[in-house]
């Protein structure tokens, strides 16, 4: 194969890159930064045994359509409901300590550098803390516009609409004819 030598002359037209208004320094958060940001104790609203103690990292920067959270597990405590996302993507870094992840039928120890990451529709997932040492993890993922979540253990589906949350028990949900 040849490469051509022929120069390519950049065309000429009136579209115009979009002004960034964003100031580079706007872009970084130090360590100092984030040991500012608020911790929420979250409690998972399908399980109260899941408590995580939560940082997020991209509110603080204007993120819409990325959520990115720095996460603390204490012993004892489960990180989520067994769960599984139709639509967002997500993915969980560990930072320090050690737990167990269940994801599908199996269940993984996990510890410092493991990284697990779940596309639309893939098996439900959740970790413990059976540990006597907290922790500590990044999760992050996409926020689609519209999620449906499903809880197969609760037999629950929770539907994420534009920030409005709704579920119903999945013997609950009727399937319509196409007509």
């Amino acid at each position: 194969m040849t490469r051509s030598t022929q120069r390519i002359e950049p065309v000429e037209n009136d579209v115009k890159a979009p002004e960034n208004t964003i100031c580079p320094s706007d872009c970084l958060l130090r360590a100092s930064d984030v040991e500012a940001l608020p911790r929420e104790r979250f409690v998972h609203q399908h399980n109260a045994a899941a408590i995580r103690h939560t940082v997020c990292l991209t509110d603080a920067l204007g993120f819409e359509d990325m959520g990115l959270h720095m996460v603390r597990l204490e012993p004892g405590d489960l990180s989520s409901e067994h769960h599984y996302h139709e639509e967002d993507e997500e993915f969980v870094y560990i930072l320090t300590g050690r737990a167990q992840a269940f994801i599908g039928d199996e269940t993984f120890e996990v510890g410092p550098g493991d990284l697990m990451m779940f596309p639309k529709n893939s098996p439900a997932h959740h970790m413990r803390n059976e540990s006597d040492a907290v922790v500590t993890y990044l999760v992050g993922g996409t926020r689609a516009p519209i999620d449906i979540c499903n809880y197969p253990k609760k037999a629950l589906r929770q539907f994420r609409v534009h920030g409005q949350r709704e579920f119903v028990r999945e013997a609950d949900v009727r399937r319509l004819d196409r007509r």
